[in-house]
C-alpha cells in the first residue's frame, strides 16, 4: 500500500507511526514541539485523535471512567480534544516538517471534517474496529485504512476486512493489545503471523501498547510492515496514554533498529563474501594425526581436522580420505593434499 509518498509493505523498511493521540492535553503549541521533536527524531508519519465528541458519544459517557483515567471518558476527550481549527493548523506544521500527518476519527463528523483537511488515509482504532457503519463509511472515501484490531478475534475482525475488500481500497490490519500498558503476559505477537496468514490481501503491522520498544521490535521479525506506538515529547506529562508513550530518543531508536532487523530479516542463509577472511582461518582443514609412511592406508585413526582452513583438504572431506594410501611420507600435523593420496 502507500500512504502519500510512502510505499508501505515487506519490501520496504518498516513505517514507524508516532501517535500524538491527545498526549498534548489540548495545547496546539504542545503539540507543535511534540511534532518538532519527532522530525528531529527521524519520524515519518504523525497520528493524531479526532474527536468531535457530541458526535462521538452520548450523554452515557459521562458515567464511564477508563482504566487509565481519573475522570469520565467523555471529560477526558473534553480536556484533550484539539479545535478543529488547530488540528487543521496542527496538519500544516507537520506537513511542512516534511512528516505525513493521518488522525483517528472516532465518529462520522470527525471523518467527514478530515476529508476537508485531504487526509492521505484515515486510522481505525481498536474500539471502533468492529463499528461497521463507521467502517463503511470511511471506506466510501476511497482513501487507504489502517485499521487496529485490539480486543478482536480473527473471526470478529472478518466483516471490517470485507468492508474494506469490497470498497476496493488498500488497508493495513494491526495486532494491538488495548491494556495501557500492556505486560508481555496479554500481548500477542503470534498476532502478527496469524493476522498475515488469515487476510493475505492485507499489510500487517503492530500497534504497541508495552512499555520500551522490545516487542514492536519483535514484531519486525515476524513480517510486521508499519509499527505504531503512543508518543510524547517528555514522559513528565500527565495524561492517560503517557506511561506507555516513547519520548523522541526512543523513537529514534525504534526507527533505526526496526530497519536494522528488517534489513536482517532479508538476508539469505549463505556464506557472506565479508565472512570469506574469517572462514579461510576458522574452518578446519584434514591433516596427519600421527607420523605416517609413505604407502599407508589411512584409517580413521590416522587423520584429524585442525585449524586453520588454509589446507587442500577440508574438514568436511574428512570421510573421503579414509581408505586411501599414501603417496608420501608425512609428520603429525601435516595438512594433506589431494596429490599425497592414490
Amino acid at each position: 500500500m502507500k500512504i502519500a509518498h510512502r510505499e508501505i509493505g515487506p519490501a520496504r523498511p518498516p513505517l514507524v507511526i508516532a501517535e500524538i493521540g491527545i498526549n498534548h492535553g489540548g495545547d496546539l503549541g504542545v503539540a507543535k514541539e511534540m511534532v518538532r521533536l519527532a522530525a528531529g527524531a527521524g519520524c515519518e508519519m504523525i497520528k493524531h485523535q479526532t474527536h468531535i465528541i457530541d458526535d462521538e458519544m452520548t450523554e452515557e459517557a459521562k458515567s464511564i471512567f477508563p482504566p487509565n483515567a481519573d475522570v469520565s471518558i467523555w471529560h477526558v476527550m473534553e480536556r484533550c480534544a484539539l479545535s478543529l481549527d488547530d488540528e487543521a493548523e496542527l496538519k500544516r506544521y507537520t506537513e511542512s516538517l516534511g512528516i505525513i500527518w493521518i488522525s483517528t476519527p472516532f465518529s462520522r463528523a470527525a471523518a467527514d471534517f478530515l476529508e476537508t483537511l485531504d487526509v492521505p488515509a484515515y486510522k481505525i482504532g481498536s474500539g471502533e474496529a468492529d463499528n461497521l457503519p463507521l467502517i463503511r463509511h470511511i471506506a466510501r472515501k476511497g482513501k487507504p485504512v489502517i485499521l487496529s484490531t485490539g480486543m478482536q478475534t480473527i473471526e470478529s475482525i472478518r466483516r471490517s476486512v470485507a468492508i474494506l475488500d469490497a470498497a476496493g481500497i488498500d488497508y493495513a490490519l494491526l495486532e494491538c493489545t488495548n491494556l495501557y500498558p500492556s505486560p508481555p503476559e496479554i500481548v500477542s505477537l503470534q498476532g502478527v503471523t496469524d493476522l498475515r496468514a488469515a487476510f493475505p490481501k492485507a499489510v500487517v503491522g503492530f500497534s504497541d501498547h508495552s512499555i520500551g520498544p522490545e516487542m514492536a521490535l519483535a514484531s519486525v521479525a515476524l513480517g510486521a510492515c508499519i509499527l505504531e506506538r503512543h508518543y510524547t515529547d517528555t514522559r513528565y506529562r500527565k495524561g492517560p496514554d503517557i506511561i506507555n508513550s516513547m519520548d523522541p530518543a526512543e523513537l529514534r531508536f525504534l526507527i533505526d533498529r526496526s530497519r536494522e532487523i528488517w534489513t536482517a530479516l532479508h538476508n539469505p542463509k549463505q556464506r557472506t563474501e565479508a565472512e570469506e577472511p574469517v572462514y579461510r582461518f576458522a574452518r578446519a582443514s584434514v591433516v596427519a594425526d600421527r607420523d605416517l609412511p609413505a604407502g599407508h592406508v589411512i584409517t580413521e585413526a590416522d587423520i584429524w581436522a585442525r585449524r586453520p582452513g588454509s589446507g587442500e583438504i577440508a574438514g568436511y572431506d574428512f570421510d573421503k580420505v579414509v581408505g586411501k594410501r599414501l603417496l608420501r611420507a608425512v609428520v603429525r600435523n601435516t595438512q594433506l593434499r589431494w596429490g599425497d593420496l592414490g
